[in-house]
């Protein structure tokens, strides 16, 4: 085996076939030869790993099956608690140990005996979309070109990277506005945000406890699909739907609003093959979208309740914080308890009203970004920062703030040979309608590897 089985159902037939020991090696050794160039991960595990995967080996040969994740290599977002494996938060010093207990996903995932490769790599108490980290180095993203290095996408920066290095076959994230759909957008994998509250927040470092979402990203919807299924206790069986007669709404303004050229007509392009396949397009107008974003622009939610989490935990840590993170931090102390809660009353208002579309169509596609994946070198000035951040995390948002399940899946590379995503929103708590339905677009229109490739150098995947 000189590369790593193609999807999750697969490896799990390989492993169950005696060869997780062939798996582990090749997950292994792919850490070994890009691992510093890519910069994936805060803390690598492999060791440990190999150990675990020696153990998996002996019980697999005595007919022992602990579930679907069993033996398959998982990277971590370094939010999440993993015992034995310290916690950063993105931040210059571990946290106290007690931030490594594992929560309800971690825990569905080790009692499975998934392989934890390592913690990945996030901008600091997750707090931005881009990827940036001033403490620990930003991940590359294996997309870039050699001249002209561009910003794996954030919060969960680390993510999208280590399945191109081929080190990992899951990565957990979490999305606050975006923070697993950007990277993965910008990385060409597939990145589901679940609606608030299906899955618990617990034994994950919060940046908004209204807001906050655990999330996956592989390299197919097929693998999220049959990773959602694996963690998610309450998932019934996720069937394929036909794209004959599915309802795909396109919003007429907002999300198209400002998007790059490029990605717009890739949109478009995919559209008329959904389109042309049996699938009904309705225009929708997206009422809420406008004021929702305005209220995100002036902080939202996450800047107030970061900044109440932090002086509640780790008061010493606001001197300490990025630049690119301090500021909106220490701006949050000015909210009013009644500004505050005036914008959870309109975003929830502005929310049911968003629900309401899906009486007309049964998914909302967008373009995942407007931009292309911006180039580091134009991020140095805090201003620039700020504007381009806020461009990035402008479509994904809606659906954090209006309490949408979302997904983004790749639609082709845009003008600057990057990656770009198309979202799928749909109604809260119907994960497994969404999937379904991503399934049916990506077995029509074809997945990472036939709309976006491997980036030149990593030949593993």
């Amino acid at each position: 085996m000189r590369r790593l089985p193609d999807t999750l159902q697969q490896t799990a037939a390989f492993i169950r076939d005696g060869r997780i020991l062939d798996l582990v090696d090749l997950a292994l050794d792919a850490h070994d030869r890009h691992g510093a160039r890519l910069n994936a991960y805060k803390t690598w595990d492999g060791p440990r790993v190999r150990e675990q995967a020696e153990a998996l080996h002996r019980m697999i040969a005595t007919g022992v099956d602990l579930g679907p994740m069993m033996g398959i290599p998982v990277s971590v977002k370094d939010l999440y608690g993993v015992p034995g494996l310290p916690v950063f938060a993105g931040t210059s010093e571990a946290l106290p140990g007690r931030w490594s207990r594992s929560g309800p996903v971690v825990s569905r995932l080790l009692a499975q005996m998934a392989l934890v490769t390592g913690k990945t790599h996030t901008v600091e108490f997750a707090f931005g979309g881009i990827g940036i980290n001033n403490h620990w180095g930003t991940p590359f993203n294996p997309w870039s070109r050699d001249d002209e290095l561009r910003v794996p996408g954030g919060s969960s920066s680390g993510a999208g990277v280590s399945l191109l290095e081929g080190s990992a076959m899951l990565a957990l994230g979490t999305d606050t506005a975006g923070s697993v759909r950007v990277p993965a957008s910008f990385t060409g994998m597939v990145g589901l945000k679940t609606t608030f509250g299906r899955w618990s927040n617990d034994g994950i470092v919060p940046l908004s406890s209204s807001l906050d979402t655990p999330g996956i990203l592989a390299r197919s919807v097929q693998d999220v699909a049959y990773a959602f299924a694996a963690i998610d206790p309450h998932a019934p069986t996720i069937r394929p739907r036909e794209l004959l007669g599915l309802r795909i709404g396109v919003p007429d303004s907002f999300f198209l609003d400002g998007v790059d050229p490029e990605i717009a007509a890739l949109f478009q392009k995919q559209l008329q093959v959904l389109e042309q396949a049996g699938a009904v397009l309705v225009s929708l107008d997206t009422p809420g979208c406008d004021e929702g974003f305005e209220i995100f622009r002036q902080g939202g939610l996450s800047a107030a309740e970061l900044r109440s989490f932090i002086e509640r935990n780790f008061p010493e840590k606001i001197h300490t914080l990025d630049p690119l993170v301090k500021l909106r931090v220490e701006s949050a102390h000015s909210m009013s308890v009644i500004e505050y809660l005036r914008r959870r009353e309109e975003l929830a208002v502005r929310g049911r009203e968003f629900t309401k579309l899906y009486e007309r169509c049964d998914v909302i596609a967008t373009p995942t970004v407007a931009i292309s994946a911006p180039a580091l070198h134009e991020l140095a000035e805090p201003g620039v920062y700020a504007q381009i951040n806020m461009k990035v995390l402008r479509n994904t948002v809606i659906a954090n703030l209006f309490g949408q399940c979302a997904l983004t899946m790749p639609m082709g590379l845009d003008g600057n040979a990057m990656p770009a995503g198309m979202q799928l929103m749909a109604a809260p708590r119907s994960e497994e309608s969404l999937l379904a339905i991503a399934h049916a677009i990506e077995t029509k229109i074809g997945g990472s590897r036939e709309l976006v490739g491997t980036p030149a150098g990593l030949t593993q995947q």
